[in-house]
Order: C-alpha cells, then structure tokens, then sequence
C-alpha cells in the first residue's frame, strides 16, 4: 500500500523533458535554505519510500543518497510542490553539514560579498549577513556548543548548569521589557526583547526543551484557534 500512495504522490509532479524536477532542500526547524539539486521520478520514489534525500546527479547521471559517503543525512519531514506542481521543496531534518565542503548550507557566500568566486572556494566570517530568521537557529546552535564544552568563564555555560539562575534571569528580563515598553524608546524596547528571548532560550535548553518544540506548539495553536 505504501509503494502504491508514494507513486500516487509522485504522479503530482511534472517533470521537465530530462525526467528532472528541480528540489530546494531546507531546514524544517530553522528555514534556513541547505542546497539546491534535482530529482528524478526514481530518486523522488525513494525518497518518499524511506524519509531520506535521494537525488539525481546530473553529471554522473545516477541517483544518489545524500549523505551516503559523509554521513550527513538529510532526513525527510515533508516535500511541498509548487504551484505549477514543477519544482519541489524538501523539508528536512540534516544530520551535519549539508554541503561537501563542510558547511552547514551550500549558500554560504553573498554575490555581492567579497568571497572568492571559485568553486567550493571558503566562505569570509561575517558573509552573508545574518537575517533575522536565522537567529533563533543561530542562537540554539551556539547554546548548544557552550553546553557542549563548558567554556571557563562563559556566562551562557554557567546559567545552562544553573537552571534556577536562568529562571530568575528571565524573569528579571521580563520586567525590563514591560517597564520599556511603558517609557522607553523602541529601540531600547528591541534590545530587552532580545534578552528576554535568550535568557528564554537558554533556560528551555537546560531542561532539555529546544525552541523547535516551542515554536511547533505555536504552529498547532495556531491551526486550533
């Protein structure tokens, strides 16, 4: 049965005149865009069949499991197709980098930055510039990797180890937004949202909860009401 309701999900796509479909993979939990590649009506089948990225490489012109040589899988959470039902966007769980060269996006390099155009050539620090919706994904990333190391002196480290301290800080912080809310400016608004949001962050990921699980709860809040 499932063989016969993946191949009735494929038939919703059109193929170009090579058998391709052209697939944006993303992050599910940021948004964040991973890579760009093509799918084959066979690649499209496996990858409905067992929740992970298959792909058609157009030069070697077979299919191919990404993650298959690396180990960075790139595990399904569910493909969208667009309007005219020709390009896919893979929504996906990665496991590690999702470009060969080792970052974790193959978009790592603004076109109008100063990175070397080459290809695969390194990406420079501070190119591209965040966007805002990178920052929560950003953010947990980085609390990660201070739970992880437990820097000497990091402050971020410190209120992991102490839940209690972290929940007396968000509530600290939360009385800052409220009074500038009421007399500052909206700027001074802003930078207290923003401690407000890590201190939140930071207390969540010290019980174990990810800002993912938070947001999802928004999202079936959202569909409820």
């Amino acid at each position: 049965m499932m063989v016969v309701q993946t191949a009735r999900d494929a038939a919703k796509v059109r193929f170009d005149e090579r058998g391709l479909v052209p697939c944006v993979l993303q992050d599910a939990r940021s948004g964040e865009v991973l890579t760009f590649a093509y799918m084959n009506e066979e690649s499209l089948l496996l990858t409905l069949e067992t929740r992970e990225i298959h792909l058609y490489s157009r030069s070697r012109r077979e299919i191919w499991r990404k993650g298959a040589t690396s180990g960075n899988f790139q595990r399904v959470r569910q493909i969208r197709y667009d309007c005219d039902g020709d390009a896919l966007v893979a929504l996906v769980d990665p496991v590690g980098p999702a470009c060969h060269t080792g970052e974790r996006s193959c978009f790592y390099r603004d076109l109008e930055g100063a990175a070397d155009p080459g290809v695969d050539a390194p990406g420079i620090p501070g190119e591209p510039a965040p966007l805002p919706y990178e920052a929560l994904a950003t953010l947990e990333r980085t609390l990660l990797a201070r739970q992880r190391r437990q820097p000497p002196g990091s402050y971020t480290a410190e209120l992991l180890r102490d839940p209690k301290l972290a929940g007396d800080k968000v509530r600290e912080e939360a009385a800052e937004v409220v009074k500038a809310v009421n007399s500052e400016s909206e700027e001074r608004i802003a930078e207290e949202g923003a401690d407000v949001i890590y201190h939140l962050a930071v207390l969540l990921l010290s019980r174990g909860v990810s800002m993912a699980e938070v947001l999802q709860i928004l999202n079936a809040r959202r569909t409820a009401r």
